[in-house]
């Protein structure tokens, strides 16, 4: 995973974006002017030494949500409590009969105009500075199972496959993502009519047999970067698509401990989904 900075500085937009006439762009904002020239900037609010804060960014959302809850009329009828979060927006929304509803935001930042975007999530490092923003490939990802659904059969068993797979996992050395990019492979360089329900469990062995293969060579490409199989409908920024593939499990091959590790976890999940698929549990 890729890990960035965003550098932000304030550019008049008033000739690009706004009507003749109409309210000034955020930067000749009568408002924010005025708090300018008293040493206030939402430069401050949002930033560290001009870089976006994931903290910043999530304490002043928390806060703009407060006080438009305050206006809204369902705020009679439903009470809002912020949870604590630092690098996303957590509330919980309850109403007159206790029932609870948690939501989570998270911010991402779009890379130009491709299906790609830095986003507040967590990095895998054991400390994720405030303004670090990692790579996120989610949206790349919808695209891709919506592109697969497209074209695919109706009984298709892929997600059936995917979902009993993360299901199993112990959440160590093999990921959601690991499954997803595992199954991901699969579906480009198979024909999706042969992912027929019928075979669900040939189809669910073979991608335990992939990961088991790539386990053993220590090597995983990433579907997004340097993949020449990734459909055209996803946009993905020239540099990803001319890049080297980059090999997930290049820390296999650095640490024989972590190795031997993901070895052992790799035969309890085989385990765990033989026994889910002809036992349930």
């Amino acid at each position: 995973m890729r890990n960035f900075r965003i550098r932000v500085e304030l550019v008049c937009t008033c000739e690009t974006e706004q009507p003749a006439g109409e309210t000034r762009c955020f930067l000749h904002d009568p408002e924010q002017e005025q708090g300018r020239n008293a040493g206030f900037s939402i430069l401050d609010d949002l930033c560290t030494d001009s870089y976006l804060d994931v903290q910043k960014t999530a304490r002043y959302f928390q806060m703009f949500v407060r006080r438009s809850w305050r206006a809204l009329p369902l705020s009679a009828i439903r009470r809002l409590t912020v949870l604590p979060s630092d690098r996303s927006c957590k509330f919980c929304v309850t109403n007159h009969w206790g029932k609870r509803i948690l939501i989570e935001l998270m911010f991402g930042v779009q890379e130009g105009a491709s299906d790609i975007f830095v986003s507040s999530q967590y990095t895998e490092a054991a400390y994720t500075p405030s303004t670090m923003w990692p790579e996120s490939y989610a949206v790349a990802e919808r695209k891709f199972f919506s592109h697969i659904a497209r074209h695919a059969h109706p009984d298709t068993c892929y997600l059936r496959c995917l979902q009993l797979c993360v299901r199993c996992l112990l959440g160590r050395d093999f990921s959601t993502y690991t499954m997803k990019t595992v199954v991901m492979h699969l579906l480009s360089a198979m024909p999706l009519s042969n992912w027929h329900r019928g075979h669900f469990w040939e189809w669910l062995n073979s991608i335990m047999q992939y990961l088991q293969r790539c386990l053993k060579k220590k090597h995983l490409n990433h579907f997004f970067i340097g993949n020449e199989n990734v459909p055209e409908e996803i946009n993905l920024p020239l540099e990803l698509q001319l890049a080297q593939p980059v090999n997930l499990f290049q820390h296999l091959t650095q640490n024989p401990y972590a190795f031997l590790h993901a070895q052992l976890e790799f035969e309890e999940l085989l385990d765990r989904v033989r026994r889910m698929v002809l036992h349930g549990r």
